[in-house]
């Protein structure tokens, strides 16, 4: 219990500075937009880089994780729709249900499963991660285009998302470098560690200043289904399809760890892009990383 609290507190912790400054406007009410942007396409890449070129990966784990992760965006997807077909939520406010119920935060995920399984757990979870990003651009940006009828959709312009996500460059390099043996220079590679070093609390700060605690007032069904489907029901069909697939210890709990994940604090600027309702985003968003505190105290109390 100790070194679970020890595990999860910190990050909430963490968090809840980066709100608290946002509200004294510290260092300045522009600055961490644009810390969050230096973290995305610098420190993040290099984490992501620096992890993946040295890891020690074995592909039938492998596999059977990312089959678990993207499964269970999968049935979530479905659950949502057929629901849809039964409530018939407005067209706008089911895209944001949609990403409620599918994405993740990154830096929270992340952080959780270094400060749980530490490099290992680091590594899992940054596989998962280069399949889970383009797969999820994929459905969003495709059920905005089926819900809105946005005309800002087009197959180039989702290409071109993916191609130039920074996240899934670096993947594809620390993996490159993995297979080729990892020839970079030692000098470089400890640079690449030094600079990540700063990327998960960079994070969470930022997470922190995307909370809008204002719009909870907005709740509503819509809110308590995509919740209920990202921090209850995903969870539950993670473990067994990762049991169904033969995931066990580390990698069964990375599995489960990012279903358990609220909704990433950037699928606001998707919604406003593409027609999206924004305010029910937001209400989304923010509820489910204050509600996943207790959701995955419980949850990894069990694992």
């Amino acid at each position: 219990m100790n070194s679970l609290l020890n595990s999860l507190l910190p990050i909430c912790f963490i968090i809840g500075i980066g709100y608290g400054l946002k509200h004294i406007k510290f260092p300045s009410s522009d600055f961490w937009p644009k810390m969050d942007k230096f973290t995305y396409y610098i420190l993040m890449p290099c984490l992501l880089i620096k992890e993946l070129s040295t890891a020690r990966l074995e592909f039938v784990t492998a596999s059977s994780l990312i089959t678990t992760s993207l499964g269970g965006i999968l049935f979530i997807l479905a659950i949502l729709i057929l629901l849809n077909l039964v409530i018939n939520f407005k067209r706008k406010a089911f895209t944001s249900i949609v990403q409620g119920g599918i994405r993740f935060n990154t830096y929270v995920f992340l952080a959780l499963s270094q400060a749980l399984y530490f490099t290992d757990g680091l590594v899992l979870a940054a596989i998962v991660i280069a399949f889970a990003i383009p797969f999820l651009n994929i459905i969003c940006i495709t059920i905005f285009a089926i819900y809105t009828n946005s005309d800002k959709f087009s197959m180039y312009h989702l290409s071109k998302n993916i191609i130039k996500n920074p996240l899934i460059i670096a993947c594809v390099i620390g993996a490159f470098l993995n297979i080729v043996g990892n020839p970079l220079p030692i000098f470089i590679t400890k640079s690449f560690s030094i600079i990540s070093n700063a990327t998960l609390p960079i994070g969470l700060l930022s997470v922190g200043f995307g909370l809008e605690i204002k719009h909870l007032k907005y709740a509503k069904k819509e809110l308590i289904v995509s919740v209920v489907a990202k921090l209850i029901l995903f969870p539950f069909i993670a473990y067994y399809l990762g049991h169904y697939l033969g995931l066990s210890d580390i990698s069964l709990s990375i599995a489960i760890l990012f279903a358990a994940m609220p909704t990433s604090t950037s699928a606001h600027i998707l919604a406003r892009e593409l027609g999206g309702d924004i305010t029910l985003m937001t209400s989304i968003t923010t509820i489910e990383t204050l509600a996943c505190i207790g959701t995955l105290f419980v949850i990894l109390s069990i694992l």
